[in-house]
């Protein structure tokens, strides 16, 4: 008999927090994928149009780390009209000596959700300045909350704007954020002026056409894009990837595919074969990250297996810590 753990979102809530080791989890699968021969193959794609629905299936074998999670990854935008949320899913964990199964995550899309979150923690940890204290986050979804949430882990976040398409949507997330962080949270309408003089800017929606203008950016500004995870998603402006001193990848390869660089190669805004630098590169240390306060920087993350490989097993480990979740013996 092989036993495998089943593990709950309601256990997972309780054992996988967003929280300086989950970012530093994410942080060494960034810093894995520029220093060891992790295996990531292509993500995995269905389209179900007529239902604004998508799903990804994403996995990656770490070197060092002795599981590999594939994971599958509903995104189905209509849902909330319904009373459900935008994502839902789960994650397989195998054994990387065996490949047998060791743990069923069924986590509705709740550890996508905090890897998510940590790797923008990440990528401001690493391209912001040190002083980042205004935030402007672009959607009012449970990514956009757990955005800030996160950001205030890396940076002295004071005050930040919520900007969506929902006015209302927006109002609801600023005050539910000024609640839980105690911070000063507001609701603006306007795209350009909740960009205008932030320090940070976090795109979080699912657009399909650029959100960030180039008159938005000014000196000094880091940019998250999270939103564009597939070919038809767009954010941010190609002349804004133009403007930016530095522009980051989670994961190149990926990113000329599907991320906002792929919409730059589109527009001529940078050449196919150009170099590029990945986020895992500068955390290793091995390229530049944000060389003076007046740079602007853009992390263009489309998210990454070694991610979900990184946070599965993180779930793991600390389940077996608290002797949690359901014995199945197969």
């Amino acid at each position: 008999m092989r036993p495998m753990t089943i593990l709950t979102e309601t256990d997972l809530r309780r054992l996988v927090k967003l929280d300086l080791e989950a970012v530093a989890c994410v942080e060494n699968a960034f810093r894995a994928l520029a220093t060891e021969q992790v295996a990531m193959p292509p993500i995995l794609r269905l389209d179900i149009p007529e239902h604004r629905g998508e799903v990804d299936v994403k996995t990656a074998y770490v070197p060092g780390i002795d599981a590999f999670a594939i994971k599958i990854s509903p995104g189905f935008f209509d849902n909330p009209a319904l009373g459900l949320p935008s994502t839902n899913g789960l994650m397989v964990l195998l054994s990387a000596k065996t490949g047998v199964t060791e743990a069923l995550l069924i986590d509705n899309g709740y550890l996508t959700d905090i890897r998510t979150a940590a790797a923008g923690a990440v990528a401001a940890k690493h391209l912001a300045r040190p002083d980042a204290a205004k935030a402007a986050i672009f959607g009012a979804g449970m990514q956009a909350k757990l955005q800030l949430e996160a950001l205030k882990l890396v940076r002295p976040i004071s005050e930040a704007r919520i900007w969506a398409r929902d006015a209302k949507k927006a109002e609801a997330a600023a005050g539910e954020l000024r609640e839980r962080l105690g911070i000063d949270v507001r609701a603006e309408p306007d795209a350009a002026e909740a960009a205008a003089g932030a320090d940070v800017i976090v795109t979080t929606t699912p657009a399909t056409e650029p959100l960030i203008h180039a008159g938005f950016v000014s000196a000094g500004q880091h940019i998250t894009a999270m939103g564009s995870d597939a070919e038809h998603k767009n954010e941010i402006a190609p002349a804004v990837i133009r403007m930016a001193d530095l522009y980051v990848a989670d994961s190149v390869r990926q990113t000329r595919r599907l991320g906002e660089l792929h919409h730059a190669i589109d527009a001529a805004v940078m050449a196919a074969d150009a170099e590029v630098t990945e986020l895992g590169q500068i955390i290793a240390g091995r390229k530049h990250g944000r060389r003076t306060a007046a740079d602007i920087t853009l992390a263009d993350l489309t998210g990454t297996g070694v991610q979900d490989t990184a946070i599965a097993t993180l779930a793991r480990d600390r389940a077996r810590a608290a002797n949690a979740g359901t014995i199945f013996e197969s």
